[in-house]
């Protein structure tokens, strides 16, 4: 934890989305899961450049009443958990001035070396958790794309895609790319 998070937020107790406001701007990404701050740097511009392919791909494929995003948005699922996932998408009127109270009908995340393992077993499972209908993750490093359904509370692979190969799916928009096409400058 940095230096000014630690002098703004409590000691020994589960955090909440209260405390999480008095943390300061300073360049981290801050988040809780289940009460415990998750503190991630700011991401690195191969991740950026992946994130902003997928932002025009998605905003020419979504219907008109639903919203394209990406972070920082907070999308409030508990108290205890707000989480800014790096790209979501929910209809325009889900949204508050300052949030997303509830989850997104499809939230993406592109890993970097350091938020690996947060997206893919804590924020995977806190998003399936929340009822969150679609979850996307893209390692722009692979390249590749990794496509889950909430079925019956838990998700379930859809699509998986590699390089070259096609990623292809109809839900929540309809939708087909290669992985390697996303990390073309």
């Amino acid at each position: 934890m940095t230096t000014s998070a630690q002098s703004f937020l409590p000691y020994g107790r589960e955090l909440t989305r209260a405390d999480l406001q008095s943390v300061p701007d300073d360049g981290y990404r801050y988040e809780l899961i289940d009460g415990v701050l998750i503190v991630t740097p700011a991401p690195r511009v191969r991740h950026q450049r992946v994130l902003a392919q997928l932002v025009r791909i998605l905003q020419e494929s979504v219907p008109s009443d639903l919203e394209v995003l990406f972070a920082p948005i907070d999308v409030v699922l508990a108290d205890n958990t707000v989480i800014q996932p790096d790209l979501l998408v929910a209809p325009h009127d889900a949204f508050t001035e300052t949030e997303l109270p509830g989850p997104p009908l499809l939230a993406v995340e592109v890993v970097s070396p350091s938020t690996r393992s947060i997206d893919m077993l804590l924020k995977k499972e806190r998003l399936q958790r929340a009822g969150c209908p679609h979850y996307w993750v893209v390692d722009p490093d692979e390249p590749s794309v990794i496509a889950w359904d909430l079925v019956d509370g838990s998700y379930v692979e859809v699509d998986r895609a590699t390089g070259t190969e096609t990623f292809e799916v109809e839900i929540p928009v309809r939708l087909r790319l290669t992985p390697d096409s996303l990390t073309e400058a």
